[in-house]
């Protein structure tokens, strides 16, 4: 190639190179403009994103809890109602929701959580990005995203959306929540909030009270597979509801248990044995009808209510009965409100019952007695249907009184009670009412003399099918059990139990017009010297009728209401025979003055009420009351008084020993197994007016308590005094009680005597040794 040539290529060569250089520049150029673009929009995305999560942080997209939310979440809480003996007798609540504390947690409880629903709880700050980026790579088939503390966030700030961009933003916004929940929380924290959120559904809200309501124990007791069970139906508490799906939740709880054996949490050995073991539920439904003490509870609720609207919460808001979580700490002891209602099941349910259902059969017109006319019966039904639930309704419908009446004539599909169980049957619902008629009522109060402290409250058969409370609400005759009140009159002035009278018709004059007024004993016995003690033991009417005429209607009426009785009291001389109207409240507060020295105390029934973060609100108001009523001295000598009701007294004329309530001390036989006490018990039996209404009261130096047995309507009761006495209505409902409560040790119930006055008594109380003194055996009167 020539030289001419090389120099041309070369020159081309030369030329070409710009060309190539500005091509590269180009390409150099788009490159970096495309960078640029990808920074902008990634750095753009970023600040967008920040921006959007500040704008939702500072409530742009809706408001966020603020920090006073965050620590101070409004949960609805339950009131509780603590026995004596630190048991939760029953709720009051909007929703059955009560708090625990972490540490009141099974560890099988924490543990099962985190294996299901958060393994790394304890990594991260609320938002777990791992979780989150196979959630996002897997399409959630993979297991969710949402960490225990967002779920925590959603339950308590959020409810669910439906729509798809709601819930988006909703999402972000659990996150921020979530962080600033870590913030404000510790982890242990956040789980026992957690818990104390989720509603287990069957009215168990939060796991205090859903361990109560499906396994009967608290939430630091719960085994693996009770554990295992609960986070199980976190996923959806009413698919996997164990009381109405139990092999569905079982399976849902295995699931539980796997995690856990994959976390090693358990044993591959332990696995393999809970799985196979069968969900045993002790499934307690909540129900204000159900549990220990439903009338008190009623009782309690009333006077909370009154309470509430007279106290305030710091931030000047009245307290709520149903939201706030107060604490209401009573005075009834679990245990022996008890033993109260199993003596109620045991005499009436198991024996007076059915000798009732008897009585009525024989009775032309059952349950009602043949005074009765049926114009009466008819009245009477007629009272109760306006009384009834049922009438309430229809008459607040609109329901006019003929379509109502028609309605109580209709054949009904209903349960009714019986103490074999509800029956379903079909009957008019004023057949119903003439069923219910047929059933005897009671009303049981056992209460501490010395503290006022009211220890068991049993206010009728059934709170479900009778509502009416027999121990505050329901007043009737209390019969002879008011004449040791009359008694202590002559006791205070002097009179020694063993004074005697003669056992004569006393009269009384009347107002104009009217003839005097003479009581008669039953079973029409008179004549002879009869001391007071005897008397009181065998409820003769001349003996009270002659101690109510020395002193008069006036200082009766006074000094039963000294000894707390409420009731209307009228001052004539009837009243020595109990013919007013007492509620047992006020017969058992009475009688705790004859225990107490002469002194009255209040019956209480609260102790104090809590927050519920523990604080005590208020104890002060529930201070009982007490005044003294009689002289130590007269105290002791009525329970000694009263002593022979039980133990009997000598009749010389009769030629053996008499009292209403013998029968205690009698051996205990198949009829009578609630028998045999030997302790010392002062007493006193009441039976009113065609055995309309029979009382017990008994009185030892650690309780006092009372029983009123009898129909709901006063023209239905047992033809025979035998069946109809005190002493067969209402004494075995003590008895049965009483060995009860001293079989339990743990309770300190004395069964020893009656403290005397440190300066000794004022009178012989040896009716055989005061005769001696008197006159050297001879009968005399004392000289007042």
């Amino acid at each position: 190639m020539s030289e001419e040539s090389n120099i041309e290529n070369k020159s081309k060569i030369t030329e070409d190179k710009p060309k190539k250089t500005a091509k590269k520049s180009k390409k150099k150029s788009k490159g970096g403009f495309l960078v640029s673009v990808i920074w902008f929009l990634g750095l753009g995305s970023i600040f967008g994103a920040t921006a959007f999560m500040y704008a939702i942080s500072i409530g742009i997209f809706g408001e966020l809890p603020d920090i006073e939310a965050l620590e101070n979440p409004q949960i609805n809480l339950a009131t509780e109602i603590i026995s004596s003996d630190q048991v939760i007798l029953g709720t009051y609540y909007l929703e059955n929701r009560s708090n625990v504390k972490y540490d009141q947690l099974s560890p099988h409880l924490v543990k099962a959580l985190i294996a299901t629903e958060d393994v790394r709880f304890y990594e991260h700050s609320g938002i777990d990005f791992k979780g989150l980026a196979r959630a996002i790579a897997y399409g959630g088939t993979n297991g969710g995203a949402s960490t225990v503390t967002q779920q925590l966030a959603k339950n308590l700030f959020h409810g669910t959306s439906r729509n798809l961009t709601d819930r988006l933003l909703q999402k972000l916004k659990e996150w921020i929540i979530s962080a600033r929940l870590e913030k404000y929380y510790t982890k242990d924290e956040i789980i026992a909030l957690y818990f104390n959120k989720i509603d287990f559904v069957n009215n168990a809200v939060g796991i205090k009270s859903a361990s109560r309501v499906y396994f009967n124990t608290t939430p630091d007791s719960l085994t693996i597979e009770q554990a295992a069970t609960f986070v199980g139906m976190l996923k959806n508490p009413s698919l996997f509801n164990p009381n109405r799906r139990l092999e569905r939740t079982e399976k849902r709880r295995n699931v539980v248990l796997s995690q856990m054996k994959r976390y090693e949490i358990i044993t591959q050995a332990e696995y393999d044995s809970l799985r196979v073991i069968s969900l045993e539920l002790n499934f307690k439904r909540v129900d204000h009808n159900e549990g220990l003490a439903p009338y008190f509870r009623e009782v309690l609720r009333g006077e909370m209510m009154k309470w509430c609207k007279t106290h305030q919460k710091p931030n000047g808001e009245y307290y709520n009965l149903y939201t706030d979580g107060l604490r209401i700490y009573t005075t009834i002891n679990a245990k022996m409100q008890g033993y109260a209602e199993y003596a109620v099941t045991e005499h009436l349910g198991n024996y007076l019952q059915d000798a009732f259902y008897v009585s009525c059969s024989k009775k032309a017109n059952p349950p009602f007695e043949k005074r009765v006319s049926k114009s009466e019966v008819a009245k009477i039904m007629d009272q109760s249907m306006r009384r009834s639930e049922r009438y309430r309704l229809l008459k607040k419908s609109g329901m006019g009184l003929d379509s109502i009446k028609i309605m109580f004539n209709t054949p009904t599909k209903m349960s009714v009670f019986s103490w074999k169980g509800e029956i379903d049957t079909v009957m008019t619902p004023r057949d119903s009412i003439l069923y219910y008629k047929h059933f005897l009522q009671t009303g049981f109060m056992s209460m501490d003399p010395k503290t006022g402290y009211i220890k068991a409250w049993v206010g009728g058969i059934n709170n479900k099918h009778f509502k009416y409370d027999h121990v505050r609400q329901g007043k009737r005759q209390v019969g002879s059990t008011f004449k040791p009140f009359v008694y202590s009159l002559a006791i205070e002035a002097g009179y020694s139990p063993c004074y005697e009278v003669p056992n004569v018709k006393v009269y009384f004059e009347m107002p104009d017009g009217q003839a005097p007024w003479s009581p008669n004993n039953a079973g029409h016995e008179y004549g002879g010297m009869m001391s007071l003690k005897y008397g009181l033991a065998n409820s003769m009417n001349t003996i009270t009728s002659w101690v109510m005429k020395q002193f008069g209607p006036k200082a009766v009426v006074k000094r039963a209401k000294d000894m707390g009785i409420t009731s209307k009291l009228d001052e004539v001389p009837s009243i020595c025979l109990g013919t007013s109207d007492v509620s047992v409240f006020d017969m058992v507060g009475a009688n705790c003055t004859f225990a107490n020295k002469g002194v009255w105390t209040q019956p209480t029934f609260i102790m104090r009420v809590e927050d519920k973060h523990g604080n005590v609100i208020d104890d002060l108001s529930f201070k009982p009351e007490k005044r003294e009523v009689m002289s130590e001295n007269a105290a002791y000598i009525m329970t000694s008084l009263m002593k022979g009701v039980v133990d009997g007294v000598y009749n010389e004329h009769k030629g053996r020993t008499l009292g209403s309530a013998m029968r205690l001390r009698s051996k205990p036989r198949e009829s009578r197994p609630y028998t045999g006490f030997k302790n010392p018990i002062a007493a006193k039996t009441g039976t009113t007016q065609n055995q309309s209404d029979g009382w017990f009261i008994g009185i030892t130096p650690d309780l006092v308590s009372g029983v009123w047995v009898g129909a709901e309507d006063r023209g239905v009761h047992f033809d025979r005094l035998s069946l109809g006495q005190g002493a067969n209505m209402a004494l075995p409902i003590w008895a049965y009680y009483m060995h009860k409560v001293y079989a339990d040790s743990a309770l300190q119930i004395s069964q020893g005597d009656f403290e005397s006055p440190a300066e000794g008594i004022s009178t012989e109380l040896d009716c055989n040794a005061y005769k001696k003194v008197k006159s050297g055996g001879v009968h005399v009167f004392d000289d007042f």
